[in-house]
């Protein structure tokens, strides 16, 4: 990650730089995975306000925050706080997206001759979209398929909902 620090009306200790140095390199557990981390620290002062201000991008993320007090070490820690939150709720919320992202491989296997065992003919990867058990149904009636595969609006899980041989819908819930 490149961290570049721009210090405006004051002459930093080297105290100062290493603590900031140090204090900022620890949001690299928060973006491990981005292409090309981008940290701009921009710390200034004005009479008595000491003001901390960083823009983090990565890939399409961008972050910023802002924060000031009277003292310039008390301003990173409260901005890198800022800074450290916000990269959490990304993070938290891409792990969220993938876990529901849940992909169903389906088979297609052939029983024509009773001789031969049953070949996979082909195989199709299916996202499954998140509807509930009345939309399905109403999905099944209007493509006028045999079954569909869905995630359930309500529970977040895997179902199966398939037409019966009298007209009605059964659906297959898996237990977790």
């Amino acid at each position: 990650m490149n961290i570049n620090f721009n210090f405006k009306n004051f002459d930093p200790s080297p105290h100062l730089k290493e603590y900031a140095q140090k204090r900022f390199g620890k949001i690299e557990k928060f973006v491990s995975g981005l292409t090309d981390p981008e940290l701009a620290v921009h710390l200034s002062v004005e009479k008595f306000r000491q003001m901390a201000e960083v823009i983090f991008s990565a890939d399409d993320i961008h972050v910023s925050a802002y924060q000031e007090s009277e003292d310039m070490y008390a301003s990173i820690d409260k901005v890198l706080d800022k800074l450290s939150a916000q990269l959490a709720k990304i993070r938290d919320k891409q792990k969220s997206r993938r876990r529901r992202r849940q992909q169903v491989q389906m088979d297609v296997i052939s029983f024509a001759e009773a001789t031969s065992d049953p070949k996979i003919l082909e195989s199709d990867k299916y996202e499954p979209k998140p509807m509930s058990v009345e939309e399905a149904a109403e999905q099944i009636q209007a493509r006028d398929l045999e079954f569909l595969v869905f995630q359930n609006s309500q529970t977040d899980s895997i179902n199966v909902i398939y037409k019966r041989k009298s007209g009605d819908f059964g659906v297959i819930i898996p237990e977790s």
